[in-house]
């Protein structure tokens, strides 16, 4: 389906760092995406294994435990980027140039300052984990097959960090907007209008139908 909102880019630096960094975001959204498969996959066979075999797959809850955090964080600075979550627009739709930019800056900063807390948070949860001297560096494994709990535990700070990232770049592109009162700012999600997003669904389903 598509989106209610979209990305501008130009060949400015700002819109280069933008595009290389979402880069990256697509990737770790790939992962989080091939987990899904993989747990898929694993479903599959555990099944399988009950009926033929009269056995379910060892340690398919463990495996579940770890790719969670793989499937629930990974992706959402890639979806951060390009305006794919909920939001309410009730008021900021209505909103357009210099204070539509403010309001977002505003919406950006409070995000940006919540998950630099979460970070802090996460890390400290992870190096309750983690210990060097411990057999698999964990202090802490699953209950099936004892699978070390410290990689899942590392995954949120990391996609944290990197939201972190992408919510720094948005706020600096909204400031730059609100200074210069660029209409069109580039690496920030801008609202489309109805009839550009009905537009765009009907793309989307003709292209599908082709």
């Amino acid at each position: 389906m598509a989106g209610s909102a979209s990305v501008l880019v130009d060949d400015s630096a700002l819109s280069r760092i933008d595009r290389t960094f979402y880069k990256l975001e697509a990737f770790l959204a790939f992962l989080s995406g091939f987990a899904v498969f993989g747990l898929m996959v694993l479903a599959v066979v555990s099944v399988s294994s009950r009926n033929l075999l009269n056995q379910p797959l060892a340690g398919y809850v463990d495996w579940i435990q770890q790719a969670m955090p793989l499937i629930a964080f990974m992706g959402i600075s890639f979806t951060q980027r390009d305006g794919g979550h909920i939001r309410m627009d009730m008021l900021v739709g209505r909103l357009s140039g210099r204070p539509l930019y403010i309001a977002e800056l505003i919406t950006t900063l409070a995000m940006l300052i919540l998950m630099v807390l979460l970070v802090w948070g996460t890390w400290a949860h992870f190096q309750r984990s983690f210990d060097f001297a411990s057999p698999l560096w964990s202090r802490d494994s699953t209950m099936d097959i004892g699978l070390p709990i410290w990689p899942a535990k590392l995954l949120a700070p990391v996609a944290f960090s990197v939201l972190c990232a992408r919510l720094s770049l948005q706020c600096y592109a909204y400031g730059r907007a609100i200074v210069t009162g660029d209409p069109r700012p580039v690496a920030v999600p801008l609202p489309l209008d109805v009839a550009t997003q009905a537009a765009m669904e009907a793309e989307q389903v003709s292209g599908h139908d082709d």
